[in-house]
């Protein structure tokens, strides 16, 4: 299993979440997403994961898009974030029936900002798995990164986050 003891801490609780405008793939073509934009209608979840088509992420946004009606009902609104194409995530979100919006961090600017990018051996740098919950004012509610990314983030806390 590929520990991960060299990770940097993510952005903690309480401090400002840095904005960001990031690319998803739509029917309709790309479309921009912008973090301040989003924070004006709701709370946010961020998700970031290493990879798409990899089992333990695949499961994540599979469990993810399940679970979703519980997470809006909580004003929430998740994004699962990667260092890949629009294009590579509209492919896998298709092909696992993915609804949670995904979002293209190819130059991997918003992980390095979330101190979230990790290198492993002979494939990169990747956004570590980790979670975060932005609430409306912009502040980091819930922020977590899993020692490994055979590791879950603990999805009941980030619910206790966006209830408070």
């Amino acid at each position: 299993m590929l520990s991960l003891p060299f990770l940097p801490m993510p952005i903690p609780v309480g401090a400002k979440a840095p904005d960001f405008t990031l690319k998803t793939k739509t029917a309709e073509g790309l479309k921009d997403i912008t973090l301040s934009e989003q924070l004006k209608k709701s709370q946010v979840v961020l998700l970031f994961f290493p990879l798409a088509y990899t089992g333990t992420c695949t499961a994540q946004m599979c469990d993810m898009s399940n679970g979703l009606d519980n997470l809006h009902g909580l004003k929430a609104e998740v994004f699962g974030i990667s260092v890949d194409s629009p294009f590579s995530q509209e492919a896998w979100a298709k092909a696992n029936k993915i609804t949670v919006t995904l979002l293209s961090d190819l130059n991997k600017t918003t992980a390095k900002a979330y101190d979230v990018l990790f290198t492993i051996p002979g494939l990169g740098d990747v956004s570590g798995r980790s979670a975060f919950v932005i609430g409306q004012d912009g502040v980091i509610k819930y922020s977590e990164q899993t020692p490994t990314p055979k590791d879950l983030p603990n999805f009941a806390a980030v619910t206790a986050a966006l209830s408070q």
